[in-house]
């Protein structure tokens, strides 16, 4: 595998589970309650790195004790925390993840430190890589941060990949920075459907549009069309499976695959983690990767 440089958020993650969503002026009983790491940046990472990257992360975390278990957290699952800087005005972000029956579930999130996350460290993370393969950036950090990351990797001939989630951060300028763009159906159709985005002189190289248990579809601007099915599997909580998607995606790419065998291995890696609780589940490997593609051949 190569080297991948991930620049994004970074929070605590309060999961609780749920009977049902709450109705306006009712109080819900949790079934049970999770504090986990999470945010997209930092999934990706870790999701990079247990698909066999050598992997590298940028984010900003508040000067609390939420920071420094997080802190703990990224270290633990083999990330250099040299490039998480802390905020001394700004709380850690946090998520609150309700996981509703059927493994479905909403998220409010409050970016916290991340929204303090400025382009200076960014592009010194991607810069600190001697030969950074790859660069893989998400928006819950600033739109001008996100944009510097991806300036710098294509600076260094590093495959440039943004996570456009949410959606409202991007701006043509940023696009034109990006080599492959990945969306779900409600993102592509944010920014206009993949024909708009792809008939632009400055839009991204190829987009990849994840589409759930359907899979994923690669489109390029001469117009090839590939899709890649999903693997069944028996989902306890889908929160992070996109964010495995990208992580395990991007260290494929770093490894030299090619798209479609890369949105492969990233699809394995969506369904691993969607079998178990929280979104950096330790049963994601590239051997739990590899037997899982296997059932296809």
């Amino acid at each position: 595998m190569g080297q991948v440089c991930v620049v994004g958020s970074i929070n605590l993650d309060l999961m609780v589970h749920i009977r049902h969503s709450p109705q306006v002026g009712e109080t819900l009983l949790a079934e049970s309650t999770h504090r986990l790491p999470g945010g997209k940046g930092f999934n990706q990472a870790v999701a990079a790195t247990r698909s066999g990257a050598t992997t590298r992360f940028c984010g900003r975390v508040g000067d609390d004790g939420d920071g420094a278990y997080l802190r703990a957290a990224l270290v633990e699952a083999g990330l250099d925390a040299s490039h998480l800087t802390v905020d001394e005005s700004e709380l850690t972000g946090f998520a609150h993840v309700a996981i509703l029956p059927g493994s479905g579930n909403s998220i409010i999130v409050s970016p916290g430190a991340n929204s303090a996350l400025s382009a200076a460290p960014a592009v010194e993370a991607v810069e600190a890589q001697e030969t950074p393969a790859v660069v893989l950036v998400q928006l819950e950090i600033p739109s001008a941060t996100a944009e510097a990351a991806l300036a710098a990797g294509r600076r260094l001939g590093a495959v440039t990949i943004l996570n456009a989630a949410p959606p409202a951060g991007v701006t043509d300028s940023m696009l034109s920075q990006v080599d492959i763009l990945i969306v779900n159906e409600t993102e592509a159709d944010a920014l206009g459907g993949v024909d708009r985005m792809l008939g632009t002189d400055d839009g991204p190289g190829s987009v990849i549009v994840t589409l759930g248990s359907e899979g994923s579809l690669w489109v390029t601007r001469d117009g090839m069309r590939v899709d890649v099915r999903s693997f069944s599997v028996d989902a306890v909580d889908t929160t992070g499976a996109g964010d495995a998607f990208c992580g395990a995606f991007a260290a494929a790419i770093s490894s030299g695959l090619d798209i479609p065998a890369a949105m492969q291995r990233a699809s394995a890696a969506g369904a691993i983690v969607a079998t178990q609780l929280g979104a950096q589940t330790t049963e994601l490997s590239p051997e739990a990767i590899d037997r899982l593609v296997a059932t296809r051949t």
